[in-house]
């Protein structure tokens, strides 16, 4: 699989594309520029991936297993080839996860699932309940990739203290309709006492011009 690397040092940030996106849309959507800056002084260097949607929670004619089964598949190919791949290259031991959208679920998701790979997790404007791209089927290995579902039930007390160490950053806008979304999966977060900062800004803010705005302010932590 193909991926882009922007900076030469500084934390490592892992970028996920929106729904079915490839490995250049940040790149071509001015993302990547809105953090020039922050590239080129040496605070972080991103490692901009690819994405396997049409094949995972887009391949609507698959069962639900074999969609998840295909999201393991690749995180499997983060874990083992991209974040060796990304220490090899800076021995930076921070990352960041970022994406927004269906991006944003791929990012929080894989902090909830690594959160001793993770620093931080930022999320812009997220999906966090994966039933829609299940058919409502919530079983099996599904139901691991599902954090509306796995935070819910999650009662081991170690794993908990593991994602409370996570620093997790929830925006989106008070007009998008993924809103309320946010506001309930930070609600179940609240109820395992994982602290994390949800965000809502004014307007639709389910656009790239707003993404840009929210990356800039959350990505060296500010809230």
């Amino acid at each position: 699989m193909e991926l882009l690397i922007f900076g030469h040092a500084g934390a490592r940030v892992l970028v996920f594309p929106t729904s079915m996106g490839k490995y250049y849309e940040w790149e071509d959507r001015g993302m990547v520029h809105a953090l020039s800056d922050f590239i080129d002084q040496g605070w972080m260097q991103l490692y901009c991936v690819d994405s396997v949607d049409k094949e995972s929670w887009y391949a609507r004619w698959k069962h639900p297993l074999d969609r998840a089964r295909r999201q393991t598949d690749y995180e499997n190919y983060l874990t083992r080839e991209v974040l060796p791949l990304s220490t090899s290259k800076n021995s930076n031991p921070f990352l960041i996860t970022i994406g927004a959208s269906f991006g944003a679920y791929h990012a929080v998701n894989f902090a909830l699932r690594h959160p001793h790979l993770t620093g931080r997790a930022i999320g812009l404007s997220g999906v966090y309940n994966m039933a829609p791209w299940t058919d409502g089927y919530g079983g099996g290995e599904v139901y691991f990739h599902n954090p509306v579902a796995y935070i819910a039930n999650e009662h081991d007390e170690w794993r908990i203290e593991a994602i409370r160490r996570v620093d997790l950053i929830l925006a989106t806008g008070r007009d998008d309709p993924l809103r309320s979304q946010n506001e309930e999966f930070s609600h179940l977060l609240w109820q395992k006492h994982i602290w994390h900062a949800l965000r809502i800004w004014d307007g639709w803010a389910h656009d790239w011009p707003y993404w840009k705005q929210m990356v800039r302010l959350y990505i060296g932590g500010s809230d």
